[in-house]
């Protein structure tokens, strides 16, 4: 009798602790996704700084001008969701920003009077740091992800999930194929 009543309370307790960790783990992945979005919004922040120098140069880029611009607007929306289905779609969103911003950047090479610009310099740099800033914001919010799935996957974890608010684990931020591609460097000499 004893021997059960000290063994229940043992079950009990481990129960409990794996419960707090998997809310620790919910409550980390959450931090880190505030961490990106903190990021995100200072590269919305700056876009339209960099719009604003772009536009005076680049007048045959218009599409180009405009996409950013709505991509911005979508991410700016986007700041703060916290639902694993819309965070996907968040990062797919951020990702196309992030890729033409990269484009713009590499347009702007061909406009020898914007690129030399002191604000289209100061944007660019500003803009390298942010995406540095984000790239490591990202690492460790996987590394918080992958710390909650592994809390909820093992036994008996998946068992507590649903009464600590993790039965769905929110999405790893993915690098998109095109990014995986092996270079080819001859097609930028």
């Amino acid at each position: 009798m004893t021997l059960a009543i000290i063994l229940g309370v043992v079950v009990l307790v481990g129960l409990y602790l794996w419960y707090a960790t998997i809310v620790t783990r919910r409550n980390r992945v959450g931090e880190a996704l505030a961490g990106v979005d903190v990021q995100l919004t200072q590269r919305h922040d700056l876009i339209p700084n960099l719009l604003a120098v772009a536009k005076r140069f680049m007048t045959h880029e218009r599409a180009l001008i405009e996409e950013i611009t709505a991509l911005r607007a979508r991410g700016t929306q986007a700041v703060g969701v916290t639902d694993p289905a819309a965070i996907a779609g968040k990062f797919a969103a951020e990702d196309k920003l992030g890729t033409d911003l990269q484009r713009l950047f590499a347009v702007a090479e061909a406009y020898p009077d914007l690129k030399s610009q002191a604000p289209m310099m100061e944007a660019q740099r500003g803009l390298s740091e942010v995406e540095t800033n984000i790239a490591a914001a990202r690492r460790f919010y996987n590394s918080a992800v992958a710390d909650l799935r592994n809390a909820i996957q093992i036994f008996p974890g998946s068992l507590l999930a649903g009464m600590a608010g993790a039965s769905v684990p929110p999405p790893f931020f993915e690098a998109r194929a095109e990014d995986r591609a092996a270079i080819d460097a001859s097609a930028h000499l």
